[in-house]
């Protein structure tokens, strides 16, 4: 084995493990391989940026621009209108009209935006028919993804090989030459997922037949567990402020969704409605943040003989201890070591590489050289050095800690009046803390002993609360000394219709494909302030998610449900970044462009058929005429691009070319033939595809197609085989993405909406798989001889 083997072996692994695990962008990788072959020299410089020219890469970038003028025209839509008159009622009826017309479209277009497109088609054919969406969208999706193998531009896969094929001096699969095995595959996938399939998938979320759309929409993410009516009381510090300037959303996740004021409701209010006394507010959220609300104003504002020592007085001091790398409490939280009952002190903040960490500071994984400052009683504090951590606290000076702003401005100290409802009531049943970002360091008795509390400690009359962290809001509430912030008693609403009407409304979106903002929060996004809608909750694999949701990362395949005004609602279904599931808020199609794409498309299909233009030609002219013609704008046809996938490809074809150049790829296919070359050329069909099956859960497909390539030429040199068999084996095994959410982002798009969990992949796709491989071995022998 030669140098030159092993560093491109290196390379491989190195390249598949983060394929697998994604620890950085994809596309970044790919740049990374490209630049590390070159400098390496295990490809020339040239042939290192001969990818990005590759027509297997222009082809797939000019199919995504010409699939984005059919998307625009609104050639989906139009078929969908008619999906349901034709599909009648019967399920079995309903699947293989849903899947057919998916498969036909990705026939032609990327699979990801036909799935992009049916979504809200076929969202409004399970609320029509009261079916589950979970019944409806994994045979979308898969249905997409069996169109996408009965054309070359299908799928990348399919131009990939073809394009390798050409590369290596044979006669490359033409325009069609897909379409018997891929036909074959799809016609034997939709009878799979149309009669096994439903027995396999869940049935959750179904629609009630004849509800409206806001009441399905409801049942399904639980929200009329959360609806509150909460009444403003004379003295609330919050007459006056707007609803951005209470913080009820930001600080307690309440979401106002109406005010009833005197007779009037006025529904989905602007964050800038100020609120008045007697209001009577419908909110969205927890029940017991508004209790710890109101508990919160039982406090009033205490004063100390010298308030700079709340911290250092009364026996209790502040201390830094710095986690060592062998530290048992490394990749941990402070609420799972239960930190402040086992030990008896509060963590203030953590400091990590000169940055300070003081919100949620309990849920942080703890990390080597982490400096935690704590606060609590000395011997407390000496009784860690003999912990299990083996740690060496560092007290502070008292003159230190007085100085420090950081420390000084976020401590104050409150009092129990004597009528407080606080009193005889323990820590935890309080809920002091517990919504809000808030510590009580300690509680000063009368007798000014100091305690920590722990979660059974009760308060007592006399009892002073040292409190850390205060949010503006409460600061105020405290100084303030309120008896409450809302009226006592609230009302669960129980008529969920108060949510719909002419003007309000509800609806569901995910996460375009071509969105930008995966990995972002809504804080970040500004989303209430930018779109002036409210973000209820979110369905996340199979899960509904409803707190937290300002710091949630959003990610492809999360179902977000919205509430506001129809008018900004449709707004939003404008937005490049987001898939409005209910078609009539969607952006207008430019359903009069839709004759002259067809048009555009049939004119890019035919010259490549009869051969008379090389098919990388024919596609960037059709794409420059989707242009010019205004099926979409410029600005359009760069957003349908999948940048991700461009560079992914151009980045990886090198390593391709040094598998082969430096003759790792024909040890491996020298290997394959070994272990496999006994069994005939069928063994070695089988086997390239049972490892292309199980290589597509865990690496993209236009990878993995690189890779494997390569391989199975040399394997099909090397037996004196045809190559043409396994090519196209490996071009539909790759795009056959059917047992994981993540192997595909067709699957991804769907998962939120459906409801899906990752077994429900499983469930389905692996006998699917098994079922297509079985098919496959029959037919491509039959069209394409092995020898």
């Amino acid at each position: 084995m030669t140098p030159e083997i092993l560093l491109v072996f290196g390379i491989l692994i190195v390249v598949i493990a983060v394929l697998v695990t994604e620890i950085m962008p994809l596309e970044v990788l790919a740049l990374l391989v490209l630049g590390v072959l070159a400098v390496t020299g295990l490809v020339s410089p040239t042939e290192a940026l001969a990818g990005f020219s590759n027509p297997a890469v222009v082809t797939i970038w000019a199919v995504f621009i010409l699939s984005g003028g059919l998307t625009r025209t609104g050639i989906a839509n139009i078929l969908g209108r008619n999906l349901l008159r034709v599909a009648g009622t019967g399920e079995v009826r309903i699947l293989l009209i849903i899947m057919t017309i998916a498969g036909v479209l990705s026939a032609f277009m990327n699979n990801v935006a036909v799935a992009a497109l049916m979504l809200p088609v076929v969202m409004d054919i399970a609320r029509k028919t009261g079916r589950p969406p979970s019944l409806l969208l994994m045979p979308l999706a898969f249905g997409s993804l069996l169109g996408g193998l009965t054309t070359m531009i299908g799928t990348p896969p399919n131009i990939l090989v073809s394009e390798a094929l050409r590369t290596n001096g044979l006669t490359p699969f033409g325009l069609f030459d897909f379409t018997p095995v891929g036909l074959v595959v799809m016609v034997v996938g939709m009878l799979f997922m149309a009669f096994v399939a439903p027995r396999l998938l869940p049935r959750q979320g179904a629609f009630a037949e004849g509800a409206t759309t806001e009441k399905q929409v409801l049942t399904q993410y639980r929200i009329q567990e959360r609806l509150f009516r909460i009444r403003i009381p004379e003295k609330s510090a919050l007459i006056g402020h707007t609803l951005a300037s209470s913080h009820l959303g930001s600080r307690l996740g309440l979401n106002v969704i109406g005010i009833n004021r005197g007779r009037q409701t006025s529904l989905a209010p602007d964050i800038h409605e100020k609120i008045n006394q007697g209001d009577e507010l419908i909110v969205e959220g927890r029940l017991d943040r508004i209790q710890e609300m109101n508990n919160w104003g039982q406090l009033l504002s205490s004063s100390m003989h010298s308030h700079e020592h709340i911290l250092t007085g009364f026996g209790m001091e502040v201390a830094e201890i710095q986690l060592s790398g062998d530290s048992p409490w490394l990749g941990r939280t402070l609420s799972e070591l239960g930190f402040r009952n086992k030990y008896g002190l509060n963590v203030l903040e953590i400091r990590r590489f000169e940055r300070s960490i003081t919100q949620n500071v309990k849920s942080q994984h703890l990390r080597a050289g982490d400096v935690l400052v704590v606060h609590g009683p000395v011997h407390s504090i000496d009784d860690l050095a003999g912990s299990e951590a083996k740690l060496v606290p560092v007290i502070l000076d008292a003159v230190d800690v007085e100085n420090d702003d950081e420390l000084g401005g976020k401590v104050r100290l409150f009092s129990i009046p004597n009528s407080s409802r606080l009193l005889g009531m323990t820590v935890s049943n309080s809920c002091l803390g517990d919504a809000l970002d808030v510590q009580i360091l300690a509680i000063i008795r009368e007798d000014d002993t100091t305690i920590v509390p722990s979660s059974d400690v009760i308060f007592e009359p006399g009892d002073r609360l040292v409190v850390w962290g205060m949010s503006d809001l409460v600061a105020i509430l405290l100084m303030q000394g309120l008896e409450a912030v809302f009226d006592r008693n609230q009302e669960q609403v129980a008529d969920i219709s108060i949510l719909e009407n002419d003007q309000v409304g509800l609806v569901e979106v995910i996460l375009s494909p071509y969105s930008v903002l995966g990995g972002q929060t809504l804080q970040e996004l500004s989303f209430r302030e930018k779109f002036g809608l409210t973000v209820l909750a979110v369905w996340r694999k199979g899960k509904v998610v409803r707190t937290g949701l300002r710091d949630l990362q959003l990610q492809l395949g999360d179902a977000l449900l919205l509430f506001g005004p129809w008018k900004k609602l449709t707004v939003l279904g404008k937005e490049p970044d987001f898939v409005v599931l209910t078609e009539k808020v969607q952006e207008v199609a430019r359903e009069e462009k839709a004759v002259t794409a067809l048009t555009i498309m049939g004119a890019v299909l035919v010259p490549v058929i009869f051969g008379w233009v090389q098919i990388y030609i024919a596609v960037v002219i059709g794409a420059a005429c989707m242009v010019l013609t205004r099926c979409l704008t410029m600005d359009e046809a760069y957003r349908y691009i999948e940048w991700k996938a461009v560079f992914l490809i151009a980045g990886m074809l090198p390593l391709g070319v040094a598998l082969d150049k430096t003759g790792a790829a024909s040890m491996v296919a020298e290997s394959v033939i070994a272990l496999l070359g006994p069994m005939g050329p069928y063994g070695v069909l089988f086997g390239l595809l049972s490892i292309t099956f199980l290589a597509t859960s865990i690496i993209p497909t236009a990878a993995l197609v690189v890779l494997m390539v390569p391989i199975a030429l040399k394997t099909s040199a090397g037996l004196g085989i045809s190559p043409y068999p396994l090519m196209m084996g490996i071009a539909m095994s790759a795009s056959s993405s059917f047992t994981s959410p993540i192997s595909h982002p067709a699957n991804v798009l769907v998962m939120g909406p459906g409801g899906y969990r990752f077994i429900d992949y499983v469930k389905v796709g692996v006998p699917l798989t098994l079922v297509i491989l079985v098919v496959l071995m029959i037919v491509i022998p039959i069209f394409w001889p092995m020898t």
